[in-house]
């Protein structure tokens, strides 16, 4: 349990300590602050990941679920940041996060009802494009993660991708059981070694480390709460939302337990409340962590205390310095080279949902094609949308999230709206059914609720 949960800490760490280091720098903040603000995440993303995967009342989903701090509020954080003064900065932006948590948290329940209008055809659409998002940070990490740094994309970087993504692959081939499942972490260690001398390995992080640190509650101030800020914090809890949707719809799947409306409801409170609590702790808006539902498909530990063994590792990480530097270790390439084997998990098993999507049938096929062509802006053309308004740019640079919507819509014209059935039949709007929808795709549940052979459970009807 221990390995396989510092495993997913492994897998998600450069995502969680990624949006501080940019934040804090925008700021105003100096290297010992930003240190701060990175244990801050890591020890809030522990609290958001145990919430998820144990959960009390009706609050997690209690699926092998990590949560982090997301990525989508970067921008936006950025912006504040620079609107404001350096001492205001920070708790104007923890106020936002925290008005964004409570209403994401009130939302919840509704939000989860759209989870009827999530047949295979959309959450196939939507997992193939969470691994194809994923995959160009691979890349990134691949080449040494900074643009700006002098050995970034050389021969040394790449090359121990190479070799790390290569490793990862032969361990999974010849080993068996345990060693097996634990492959991705055996290779983040012999490829961090490799890298030693090949001189990417960074230990200077551990020199300057403290053996403990407490993430002060309000270290940086009390919350100020500015509507403009509100507003645009608010939207990217939206955001989130939608991709946290997607990715609990994804975990269902490849742990054989579809996530229902309660489930989804219960997640979503997890995040939100996840969302709440960690401004309080200096922490920012938290979400699902894409990147882990590949490490679960990969390794077929579907526990969920695993990872809550990892959500625990990941609070001693923020209260221990030392052993956080230890962590960082790692150096991005060695994480590229795993990461494309993850992301492109995550992307298969997509396909492999989009194989039952029917898509034979009716206009299937196109919502799947113009779904994938419109997520894939963003990865295939990141400047596309530059001269869009920036509040806009919150939704549009997510693949994500406009290929979920773009699919989410499609199929409610073409399936619903119309009173047309997948396979071209007359709908349910047709045959009087009072504006109720069954997917023609998904098979319904048996009587006692129980799920079917193939391991799907209906919707409650409302």
């Amino acid at each position: 349990m221990v390995t396989s949960g510092l495993q997913h800490v492994a897998a998600m760490y450069a995502g969680v300590v990624a949006p501080p280091m940019i934040v804090g720098p925008a700021c105003g903040l100096g290297p010992a602050e930003t240190a701060f603000l990175m244990g801050a995440s890591l020890f809030t993303a522990g609290i958001a990941t145990l919430l998820q995967t144990l959960g009390f009342w009706k609050i997690g989903a209690k699926l092998p679920f990590v949560n982090g701090v997301s990525f989508a509020g970067v921008t936006p954080m950025v912006a504040i940041g620079q609107s404001q003064s350096p001492r205001h900065a920070l708790p104007v932006i923890f106020g936002a996060v925290l008005v964004a948590g409570v209403l994401g948290f009130l939302l919840a329940p509704y939000f989860s009802r759209l989870v009827r209008f999530f047949p295979p055809v959309v959450t196939g659409t939507v997992i193939t494009l969470i691994g194809l998002s994923l995959l160009p940070v691979a890349f990134r990490w691949s080449q040494g993660g900074n643009e700006h740094a002098s050995d970034h994309g050389s021969l040394a970087n790449i090359g121990t991708a190479a070799l790390t993504f290569v490793i990862v692959l032969v361990l999974r081939r010849v080993l068996r059981g345990f060693l097996r499942q634990i492959a991705i972490l055996l290779g983040l260690v012999a490829g961090t070694l490799i890298a030693i001398p090949v001189g990417i390995t960074r230990f200077s992080a551990l020199a300057g480390a403290d053996l403990v640190g407490f993430p002060v509650p309000f270290h940086f101030g009390a919350p100020r709460f500015e509507l403009a800020a509100i507003v645009s914090m608010c939207v990217v809890m939206l955001v989130c939302m939608t991709e946290s949707t997607a990715d609990m719809l994804a975990l269902g799947r490849i742990v054989g337990r579809p996530a229902d409306e309660r489930t989804i409801a219960g997640g979503l409170r997890a995040d939100t409340l996840g969302t709440a609590v960690s401004p309080f702790f200096n922490g920012f808006a938290n979400s699902a962590f894409a990147q882990n539902i590949g490490l679960v498909a990969m390794t077929g530990v579907r526990s969920r205390f695993v990872v809550a063994t990892s959500g625990g590792i990941l609070i001693v990480l923020g209260l221990c310095p030392v052993a956080a530097s230890v962590i960082s270790l790692v150096p991005l390439p060695v994480l590229g080279g795993a990461g494309i084997v993850l992301f492109g998990s995550v992307a298969a098993s997509g396909i492999q949902t989009l194989a039952s999507a029917a898509l034979e049938k009716g206009e299937n096929a196109l919502i799947v094609a113009a779904a994938l062509g419109i997520g894939l802006i963003p990865i295939a053309a990141p400047d596309f949308y530059h001269a869009f308004p920036k509040d806009l740019l919150v939704v549009l640079d997510s693949g994500i999230s406009t290929g979920c919507l773009v699919a989410l819509v499609l199929n409610l014209v073409f399936h619903h709206l119309g009173g047309r059935r997948p396979d071209g039949g007359p709908g349910p709007l047709d045959a009087g059914a009072g504006g109720g929808h069954e997917e023609a795709d998904r098979p319904r549940r048996p009587a006692g609720g129980e799920p079917d052979a193939a391991g799907f459970v209906a919707a409650p009807a409302h």
